[in-house]
This record gives structure tokens, sequence and C-alpha cells, in this order.
């Protein structure tokens, strides 16, 4: 049985994890993505800095709360691509300590092998809800989500959208969000094969793309997946100090660094 307060990671001091990463107005985080998700404490490291980054125009609450999302619940279509299974950790920062963080609600969004988000008038999937969802944090911390590898779209590199909701430790809300990518080798082999290859090259690479280069810190949210099976998995880890009350904030539809510039249409 996992225990809520085991000890996973040890917490680098606010000077030593600014100088890693040479910024501020971040999260914590544990450092290190696998491919293969594991529970326990031995193969954590140490809690370093992440960035928040941008939540773009395409979030919608559809309070979706499943761990498959690969359906449009409206059509009963099953999104197309290779299975992607991803499982996200979420764990508190406290008095030098990470533990792990039980019923934070983990949100994920991202758009299909053609390109597309669901639920976006603009884009003709109004009133359609594939490839969004929500998993409540277990008492090891984990929310695990099945979907597909996304595709690309004009202006943006390929990416995964994550927010973590919660509650601070002076009992307002709290959200952490932020973008997750892949590397280019990863990249250009997955999105050669079918559907993916229909859509062509991809216009953006990771150090093109405004929000991933934006502070020079996209690589710390680099997934980095292995196969399982006919499909792939990779893990991630997001440790909260529920106490920053400037990570903890609202965030608006084009907030956080990389936003779009004015005149520009939205990316997200």
């Amino acid at each position: 049985m996992d225990n809520d307060d085991e000890l996973v990671g040890r917490v680098l001091g606010r000077r030593q994890a600014l100088a890693l990463l040479g910024m501020s107005g971040v999260a914590l985080a544990v450092a290190g993505s696998t491919g293969v998700a594991q529970a326990d404490p031995a193969d954590c490291v140490d809690c370093v800095v992440r960035p928040e980054m941008t939540e773009g125009p395409y979030y919608v609450d559809e309070r979706l709360n499943r761990s498959d999302i690969r359906e449009d619940t409206s059509t009963g279509v099953v999104a197309e691509g290779a299975t992607f299974a991803l499982a996200l950790r979420v764990l508190q920062v406290a008095d030098g300590r990470c533990t792990p963080l039980k019923d934070a609600v983990v949100d994920v969004w991202h758009c299909d092998a053609s390109g597309l988000y669901s639920d976006v008038p603009r884009e003709g999937t109004d009133g359609r809800n594939f490839l969004r969802g929500y998993q409540a944090s277990d008492r090891a911390g984990w929310a695990r989500f099945t979907t597909v590898l996304p595709g690309w779209y004009r202006g943006r590199t390929v990416h995964i959208h994550v927010k973590v909701q919660t509650t601070g430790t002076d009992g307002n809300p709290y959200e952490f969000t932020s973008q997750l990518y892949f590397t280019e080798e990863f990249k250009a082999g997955y999105l050669a094969a079918a559907p993916y290859a229909a859509k062509g090259t991809p216009d953006t690479t990771n150090a093109q793309d405004g929000i991933y280069s934006a502070n020079g810190v996209g690589d710390q949210m680099l997934l980095r997946p292995n196969r399982r099976g006919r499909g792939y998995a990779a893990t991630f880890t997001v440790g909260l100090d529920l106490s920053d009350t400037a990570v903890g904030d609202d965030d608006s539809p084009q907030g956080g660094p990389g936003g779009p510039p004015p005149g520009e249409p939205p990316v997200a």
C-alpha cells in the first residue's frame, strides 16, 4: 500500500534551483522523465524548478473525469494515432521534503493527429470532446491517462497541455499550468507514420517555438517516451510548493511566458 507521507525526493534550496535554470517565477518539480511508470521512491531524484507556461486559448473545462481520453463521447469515435500512456505524478513540496499529493485534479488536453482541438467552434469541432479529460491523483500522487501522440499545427511545436488544480496552504485555489514536449528525434519517427504523415512535415521545431524557447527552459518539460507494445509510454513528475501564491494564481488563457504577440492569431 502506498504511504501518503513517504519521502520521494530532496528539495534543492531556492538559490541552488535558480542557479540550475537561471530563472524565477516557476514551480517546483522532480527532475527527470522516464519511459516506464514507477512509484518506487528510490527511482525519484532531487526536486528542482520547472516552468509554468501559457494555458493558451483551447482550454475547455469539459468536466470529463476519465483516464482514457481518446473517445469523442458525442459521436463514439476514438481518435486515431499511436497509443500513448502518460503517467503524471504530483508531489507537494514542504519543509525540505517531497511527498505525494492526493486528490489534485490533473487536466490534460491536446490536438489530434491532424492538428485539431476538440470543442473549438472555429475549427469545426464545437460540442466534441476528444483528447480532453482529467483525473484526481491517487494516494501516491499519480494521475494516469491513455491517449494518442499529438499531431502538429501551424506555428507550434508538438505539445501536450497539462493543468494541476488543488488548494494552497492559504486555503485558496491553486493552479499550475504548463506544456509537455518531445525531442525532435522522437517526433520525426512517429510523425512519418500514418495517420500523422498525411499532414506533412511540421513547420516549427522546438527551438523555433516561442513558448518552448521562452526563457530557455522548454527542455525542462521534455517527455522521453519508451515503446510499450504497439504504442508508447512516459512519466513526468510535478512538485508543487503550495505556499507559492505567485505560481498558484488562476492562469488566464493568454497568461504566462510565450503568449502570442499583439495582432497575431492565438496559439496554444
